[in-house]
């Protein structure tokens, strides 16, 4: 266990250190997020729900991993910069914005705010400061009452699909909010069973994704959860999504003593993992038709960084919670995989985007709207504390 702790945590500290020299705006505040191979800024333009990504994680890592003030004052910088330019008039938040927070672009999906939530929440618990915990609460509600009825969303935007023809419901909403929900309950104690009871709906709403003919989790269904197999959008399966929501589940299974979904998340792992770890090359296929029809998706055979993350905390949390040894087996093999062909051991930080070979794409870069201090940081953090308490 020794050569693992040291392992995530000479990395943990790598990738930190990556961030925090090459992304702080120390100009406009929070942080700028596309940077190439060497950290260096290609682009001012920045992701919001990186701002509330990196302020959850640098608070989280103030509250797990070292009470460093550099931390927690970067992620007050993020949260600040979000509440302050973010916001659309409707209290929707946009998605992406210029570097002084001039609106770009906007988005239909919640995602943006989501990671403005556990931003928010993880700091009030590093700080006590109320209107932290505030704007995690309204903020909550307020996408929780999207997600049971969009109708209510003020964001009046043309619907992607023509749900006349075909209406789809998304694994990423219910998953998404089963995570978030987690942490704004550490941070609100005073509305546990509020809380408790909309993670119980979103696990059975999560549960639906999942077919036993297929022995996998569709990323789309019909909104009536119906498992629609004659277009090819409708089939796909993500493993690496599918291991993510894994371990959301799992935490809720050991915190409630649940044997039933700590099965369920156990198979889904199992199912996931199996569907997606490439037998050639190795590493984690991006999407996987599930009648092993041809993907749409340009990137379906691609290895990207943050489904190897997921995999690393979810085998190392079934191992510490099972004692199966085969998890463990899986954790060295991810980990094997994804330190030597992510990890950039010049430069710092990981790869985002490998061939379906191993071979990184290039330009290679470390950060962009979708990628920044965030999963690697997470995954890190978590697998060294687990190891830690084995």
């Amino acid at each position: 266990m020794k050569k693992y702790i040291n392992l995530y945590e000479k990395e943990l500290y790598n990738c930190i250190d990556f961030w925090l020299k090459h992304s702080v705006d120390n100009k406009n505040g929070g942080i700028i997020n596309c940077v190439d191979r060497k950290g260096e800024v290609y682009s001012l333009d920045k992701s919001v729900w990186m701002q509330g990504r990196a302020g959850y994680m640098f608070s989280y890592l103030y509250n797990n991993i070292k009470k460093d003030k550099t931390y927690i004052s970067l992620a007050k910088s993020c949260i600040d910069f979000a509440k302050k330019y973010c916001i659309d008039s409707d209290g929707r938040m946009f998605f992406t914005v210029t570097s002084d927070g001039k609106p770009l672009r906007k988005r239909r999906y919640f995602f943006s705010e989501t990671f403005y939530i556990i931003a928010n929440a993880e700091y009030y618990i590093a700080t006590k400061e109320e209107d932290y915990l505030t704007e995690a609460k309204k903020y909550f509600d307020f996408v929780y009452s999207i997600y049971k009825n969009p109708n209510l969303d003020p964001y009046k935007i043309t619907p992607k699909f023509y749900s006349e023809t075909r209406s789809l419901k998304s694994l990423a909403n219910p998953m998404i909010l089963l995570n978030v929900a987690s942490v704004i309950r550490n941070a609100d104690k005073t509305r546990k069973s509020y809380y408790d009871e909309i993670i119980a709906g979103l696990i059975e709403d999560i549960k639906k994704f999942y077919s036993k003919d297929f022995n996998a989790v569709f990323e789309n269904v019909g909104t009536n959860n119906e498992f629609l197999l004659d277009n090819a959008s409708s089939r796909i399966t993500n493993p690496g999504h599918t291991i993510e929501c894994s371990w959301f589940l799992l935490e809720e299974a050991v915190k409630n003593n649940d044997m039933e979904l700590l099965g369920f998340a156990k198979k889904i792992f199992d199912s996931a993992f199996n569907i997606g770890w490439d037998k050639k090359y190795g590493g984690l296929l991006y999407f996987k038709d599930l009648l092993n029809k041809p993907v749409e998706a340009y990137e379906h055979d691609m290895k990207l960084w943050w489904t190897h993350n997921e995999c690393m905390i979810a085998s190392l949390m079934l191992y510490k919670y099972t004692k199966d040894k085969k998890y463990f087996k899986i954790f060295k093999k991810v980990t094997k995989y994804a330190f030597s062909h992510f990890s950039d051991k010049k430069y710092g930080e990981w790869y985002g985007y490998l061939r379906r070979d191993g071979k990184p794409t290039e330009p290679i870069c470390k950060g962009h709207t979708y990628k920044g201090p965030f999963h690697t940081i997470r995954a890190l953090s978590r697998c060294l504390i687990i190891l830690k308490q084995l």
